[in-house]
C-alpha cells in the first residue's frame, strides 16, 4: 500500500473500495482531465480528451436547456390563470387576453374543436403528466384530450366555451422567456448539474459500474427537462410530447431501475447468480421499449411500478447479504439509502393508486407528489459519488426532498382513506412529516453516514495514556499512534505507508483515511502515514469529518507528549538541585562526623549511610539508568548492608534485554528491595538470604528468600515498611506477594508484567 496507490488509483491499491470514483481526482495527469505532465515551460498546454469531453458535455447540456427553453417560450400560448373548482371543474381566475377578462369568474365546459363539438376539459386533464395516472381508459381519455386541445392551440385558434353560453375566440401568443416560471428554471439547472456529473464519473475512471451511473444520471436528467416542461404554465403540452411522453418516462424510469440493480450486483458483493434479476430487469426495461415502438400503448401503470419496487427490494437484499466476513461500508451506507428511497416510492405508489377515490379538486394536487419525488430521487443520485464528502447543505437538501415526497403521500392517503377535506389534509400531512423530520433528523443523518461521537473524557484518557506509553518506549511509538487510532475509528485494517502529507485525507472515496504520522520522538519530522480502511469495522466510510478528528487527535498528542516533557524536565532539575543539596550539605556533615566517630562499630555505620547518600544522589541526578547497571547497585548496596548483619547474600540477576529504567521506576525498585533486606534484618534474624532479579519478555520479577524465622505472612500487619512496598509495587502495574518457605524461612515474589510499560509517574 503507498500513497500513489492510494490516492491516484484506488481499486488498483485497493480493490473494490468504491463502486464510484472520486471526482475529485488530479486534474493534470498526462492524457487525462489536464495539462499533461511532460508540458515544456512556456508552450501552450495541450488539452486532454478527458477535459475535452467534459467541455463537450457542458455544452451539449448548455444547449440543450436553451433549445427547449426557446421552444417552449415560442410554443404558442393562452394567458390565463385557473382555479379547481369543488366539482373538479376550472374557473378562470386571471387572465391578460382582452376578449377573456368579462369572463373571469365563469366555469369553462370545454374547447370547441369543430362546428357545435365541444370538447371537455376539466381540471385532471389540465394536469400534465400521464405518467402517474393509474387506470389505462382514463389514461387514453386525458391523452385524447390534450392532444386535441394541444393542436388546437398550434393552428393558433382556439374558442373557450363557457358556462354561461358565451363562445370567446383566442389567438395564442408565443409565452416568451419569461413566461416559462421560476420552477422550469430551477428543475433545468438541477438536470444539467446532474448531467454533468453523469458524464465526470466515467470520465475520472472508465469502468463499466461508472457507465451504469453516467447511464442512471442521464435518464433521470431526461426526468428532470420533462418535469420542468410540465412545470411551464398553460392549457397543455407541446402535441409531439403529449403522444410520447408516458412512454418516454416510464422507459427512464426502468432504465434507471435496471441501471442501479445492475451497479448493485457488480460492487461491493458481486457473484454470479446475481445476474439474472439484472437480466431480467434489463429485459422488461427493452420489452416495454420494444412494446412502445410496435403497439404505440405501453401502459400497464402496476407492471412498470412492480418493477422497479422490485428493482429495489432486489438492491436492498444484494446490500444487505455480503459476501465474506466483513461488510463493506460503502454497502451499508448505500443500504440505507436504498430503504428510505424504496420506502418513499412504495409510499407515493400506494398514494397515487388512490388517486380516483379522492373528490375531482383534490386530485390534480396528485400531479405534485410524482415532481416531488423526481426531485428527491435525482439528488440521491447526485449524492453517491460525493457520498463520503457530500456537504451538510447536500444531505439536508436530499432528506427536505424525502420528507416533501412523504408528506404529499401522505396528503393523498388522509383525502383518499379519510375523507378529509383538502386543507385539513395538507396541515395534519405537513405537521406529521416536519415534526418526524424535528424528531429523527440527527438519527437519519447518523444511520444514513455513520456518524458517532466519543466523549472529552475518554478521548484525553487515551491521549495521555498513549503519551505516557510513548515516554517509557520511544521505539514503539508509531504503533502506540496506530492503536489510538484504532480506538478511535475501529478500522478493519490499519497499515504504515509512505507520503509526506501534513494533513489527515480521505482517499478511495471514503474507503481510506491517511494520517500522517509525525516522529513523536523528535518533534514535527514526519514518519510517513497511517492508513486506516474501513470505519467502524466496516459499517461506515470515513468522512472529512474524520480527517479534521485524527488532525486533532494528532496535534492534541503531540501537545500531550510536549507537556509531558516539559514537566519532566522540571523534575530532572528539581533533583538535580536536591542531589547537590544533599552532596554538599548532608554529605559534607556525614563525612566529618564519620573522622570524628568515637568508635569503629560508629564509624562504620556513619560510612554505610554515607554510601547510601551518594547512591541516592547519583541516582537522583540521572534521568534514566541502565537495568544491569541499577542491579550491579543493588547488589553493592544489599552487600554491604547483609555484611554488616553478618548475614550471606546469594545474588542472582538475568536479563534478555538491558531496558533503560525511568527516575520513578529505578527509585521505585531500589526502595522496595531495601525494605525487604531491612525487614530481614530487622525480624528474621536470617543468616542467609537469597535474591533473584530477572527480566524475560518484558516481565521483571524480584524472589527473595531467606531462612529466618518468620512464618504465617498472611497474618503480619502492615505499616509503612509493607504497606510502602505494596504502594510502590501497583503504581508500576506489578504485584508482590509473601509465603512460608519450607523448611523453615519466608518467600517473597515482586512481579511487574510489563516494565517497559509500566507507570512512570
Amino acid at each position: 500500500m503507498t500513497h500513489a496507490t492510494l490516492e491516484d488509483a484506488p481499486d488498483a491499491g485497493l480493490p473494490g473500495d468504491s463502486v464510484w470514483p472520486s471526482v475529485e481526482g488530479r486534474l493534470g495527469e498526462s492524457g487525462g482531465l489536464g495539462t499533461p505532465s511532460g508540458t515544456l515551460a512556456g508552450t501552450t498546454p495541450r488539452i486532454g480528451w478527458r477535459r475535452q469531453a467534459l467541455l463537450l458535455a457542458a455544452v451539449v447540456a448548455c444547449l440543450t436547456v436553451f433549445l427547449l427553453a426557446r421552444v417552449m417560450a415560442n410554443n404558442p400560448h393562452v394567458a390565463a390563470d385557473w382555479r379547481v373548482t369543488p366539482a373538479g371543474g376550472l374557473e378562470l381566475v386571471y387572465t391578460s387576453v382582452p376578449g377573456l377578462k368579462e369572463q373571469v369568474g365563469k366555469e369553462l365546459v370545454g374547447i370547441e374543436t369543430a362546428p357545435r363539438t365541444v370538447l371537455s376539459f376539466d381540471a385532471l386533464a389540465l394536469t400534465h403528466s400521464s405518467r402517474w395516472v393509474v387506470d389505462d381508459n382514463q389514461r387514453d381519455r386525458l391523452i385524447a384530450s390534450r392532444l386535441a386541445v394541444a393542436r388546437e392551440v398550434e393552428s393558433g385558434h382556439v374558442q373557450f366555451v363557457f358556462n354561461d353560453g358565451h363562445r370567446i375566440d383566442v389567438v395564442p401568443r408565443p409565452r416568451g422567456y419569461a413566461g416559462l416560471g421560476a420552477m422550469f428554471w430551477l428543475l433545468s439547472a438541477f438536470a444539467m448539474v446532474l448531467f454533468l456529473v453523469g458524464w465526470i464519473v466515467p470520465l475520472v475512471q472508465p469502468q463499466l459500474r461508472n457507465l451504469l451511473y453516467a447511464l442512471m444520471a442521464l435518464a433521470q436528467s431526461g426526468q428532470l427537462l420533462l418535469a420542468a416542461i410540465g412545470s411551464v404554465p398553460g392549457l397543455t403540452l407541446p402535441s409531439s410530447l403529449v403522444i410520447r411522453e408516458h412512454a418516454l418516462l416510464t422507459l427512464l424510469d426502468l432504465v434507471t431501475g435496471a441501471a442501479v440493480l445492475h451497479a448493485t450486483a457488480l460492487f461491493p458483493y458481486r457473484s454470479r447468480w446475481r445476474s439474472v434479476p439484472v437480466m431480467l430487469s434489463w429485459g422488461a426495461a427493452l420489452g416495454f421499449a420494444a412494446f412502445a415502438v410496435g403497439a404505440g400503448k405501453p401502459y400497464a401503470w402496476w407492471v412498470s411500478q412492480s418493477v422497479l419496487l422490485a428493482d429495489g427490494l432486489l438492491c436492498i437484499a444484494y446490500l444487505a447479504f455480503p459476501i465474506g466476513p466483513q461488510p463493506h461500508p460503502f454497502a451499508v451506507v448505500m443500504r440505507r439509502f436504498a430503504i428510505v428511497t424504496v420506502g418513499a416510492l412504495l409510499l407515493l405508489t400506494l398514494a397515487v393508486a388512490l388517486v380516483p377515490h379522492m373528490p375531482p379538486d383534490v386530485q390534480p394536487l396528485a400531479a405534485v407528489g410524482p415532481v416531488i419525488w423526481n426531485v428527491f430521487f435525482a439528488s440521491v443520485i447526485l449524492m453517491v459519488p460525493f457520498i463520503s464528502r457530500s456537504q451538510n447543505v447536500m444531505r439536508e437538501f436530499a432528506m427536505l426532498a424525502g420528507v416533501s415526497t412523504v408528506a404529499t403521500s401522505v396528503d393523498l392517503l388522509f383525502v383518499a382513506v379519510f375523507s378529509f377535506s383538502q386543507f385539513a389534509s395538507l396541515t395534519l400531512s405537513l405537521f406529521l412529516a416536519l415534526g418526524a423530520y424535528a424528531a429523527v433528523r440527527q438519527w437519519v443523518v447518523n444511520q444514513m453516514m455513520g456518524a458517532r461521537t466519543l466523549t472529552t473524557e475518554r478521548m484525553f484518557e487515551h491521549l495521555y495514556r498513549i503519551a505516557r506509553e510513548v515516554e517509557a518506549k520511544p521505539e514503539r511509538a508509531a504503533d502506540r499512534m496506530a492503536d489510538l487510532l484504532r480506538h478511535v475509528f475501529e478500522p478493519l485494517e490499519t497499515a504504515h505507508t509512505g507520503g509526506s502529507a501534513r494533513q489527515s485525507r480521505v482517499v478511495a472515496n471514503g474507503s481510506v483515511l491517511l494520517v500522517p504520522a509525525p516522529n513523536l520522538t523528535q518533534g514535527p519530522m514526519l514518519d510517513g502515514q497511517i492508513a486506516l480502511r474501513f470505519a467502524e469495522r466496516g459499517k461506515r466510510l470515513f468522512t472529512p469529518e474524520d480527517a479534521r478528528l485524527a488532525d486533532r487527535i494528532v496535534e492534541q498528542l503531540m501537545r500531550a507528549l510536549a507537556h509531558d516533557r516539559a514537566v519532566e524536565r522540571g523534575r530532572s532539575e528539581e533533583r538535580q538541585r536536591i542531589a547537590q543539596d544533599l552532596h554538599d550539605d548532608i554529605g559534607a556533615r556525614l563525612l566529618t562526623l564519620m573522622y570524628k566517630a568515637p568508635s569503629k562499630e560508629m564509624e562504620d555505620y556513619v560510612r554505610h549511610t554515607l554510601q547510601d547518600l551518594k547512591t541516592l544522589t547519583r541516582g537522583l541526578a540521572a534521568s534514566t539508568h541502565s537495568l544491569t547497571l541499577a542491579a550491579a547497585e543493588w547488589k553493592t548496596d544489599i552487600t554491604q548492608r547483609l555484611e554488616a548483619a553478618r548475614c550471606e547474600l546469594e545474588w542472582s540477576a538475568s536479563f534478555d534485554e538491558d531496558l533503560t529504567l525511568t527516575m520513578v521506576q529505578w527509585s521505585s525498585l531500589t526502595r522496595i528491595l531495601r525494605e525487604l533486606v531491612s525487614n530481614a534484618i530487622a525480624h528474621s534474624k536470617a543468616s542467609r538470604i537469597l535474591i533473584e532479579v530477572r527480566l524475560q519478555h518484558s516481565e521483571f520479577t524480584i524472589t527473595m528468600s531467606d531462612d529466618g524465622v518468620g512464618r504465617e505472612p498472611a497474618k503480619w500487619s502492615h505499616g509503612l515498611g509493607l504497606g510502602g512496598i505494596r504502594k510502590r509495587v501497583k503504581l508500576m502495574g506489578g504485584t508482590v506477594s509473601w509465603r512460608e518457605r519450607e523448611p523453615k524461612g519466608i518467600v517473597c515474589l515482586v512481579t511487574v508484567p510489563s516494565l517497559g510499560g509500566a507507570a512512570t509517574g
